[in-house]
């Protein structure tokens, strides 16, 4: 069953509602209980100035319940651009493979909640997070396989011909190529923004690779395959605890 106080069969017309975009006055809907949104004209995200927790404030099960974090980053208008053009770059890669698309958006979206508690370049973590998987095409056109040799193998020259238009310098993208080229086997690079990205891909990989795994073996497994204590903590919450309450 869902929770009352956040279920929007409860809701009243005005929980719905628009907000003028900060950085281009675009118009964007919020229900509620969005803490943040990303606007679809310039891809600045913000919070909402709305946001009603509703029994979320008093409730013990908030963190399980709704997700939230105890910070979430606030891009940049700058940032927010990057993402947008990405998002774009992304979607003209894949074409019509909407399971790619969204896997890269859902890995975004994990990235952005791990961010705020490490010392990271948000837009390396940004970027990286949305072309970490750039190359799987290639590689199933080029071997056959979307192995992960193969697609660490051809991601990084795909991420750099898209990069490069970005006005990031070239450190930039270096970092974010060898992420790219790295995000499976973690060969030589341990940086916070690697580590961001890897714990984020878990995040949304997880369920799809240990499916039957009870709440032990899912303790277990976020202890040892997240690299971050704010991964570790998020796996908890979306994957541990509400395995255990349904046991």
């Amino acid at each position: 069953m869902k929770c009352p106080g956040q279920d929007s069969r409860y809701w009243k017309p005005d929980d719905v509602f628009d907000i003028p975009c900060p950085a281009c006055g675009e118009p964007v809907e919020f229900f509620k209980g969005d803490l943040l949104r990303r606007c679809p004209g310039c891809g600045y995200r913000f919070r909402n100035p709305n946001f009603d927790l509703g029994c979320a404030e008093w409730c013990a099960h908030a963190a399980e319940c709704l997700g939230l974090v105890a910070q979430v980053p606030q891009t940049s208008p700058a940032e927010g651009r990057l993402v947008s053009r990405l998002i774009e770059a992304v979607k003209r890669e894949f074409g019509a493979d909407q399971k790619r698309i969204a896997h890269a958006l859902a890995v975004l979206a994990r990235a952005e909640e791990i961010l705020p508690s490490q010392q990271a370049d948000p837009r390396i973590v940004l970027a990286a997070a949305l072309l970490h998987d750039i190359g799987i095409q290639e590689a199933e056109r080029k071997h056959g396989s979307s192995a992960p040799q193969y697609q660490e193998l051809e991601g990084p020259p795909i991420a750099r011909r898209i990069l490069q238009p970005m006005g990031l310098d070239e450190a930039t993208v270096d970092h974010i190529c060898r992420i790219v080229g790295s995000h499976h086997s973690a060969r030589d690079i341990d940086t916070p923004e690697f580590r961001v990205i890897w714990d984020a891909d878990w995040l949304v990989n997880l369920p799809d690779e240990f499916p039957d795994a009870g709440p032990d073996r899912l303790r277990e497994l976020s202890e040892r395959l997240f690299k971050t204590e704010a991964g570790r903590k998020r796996a908890a919450q979306l994957f541990v605890n509400r395995v255990a309450g349904g046991a």
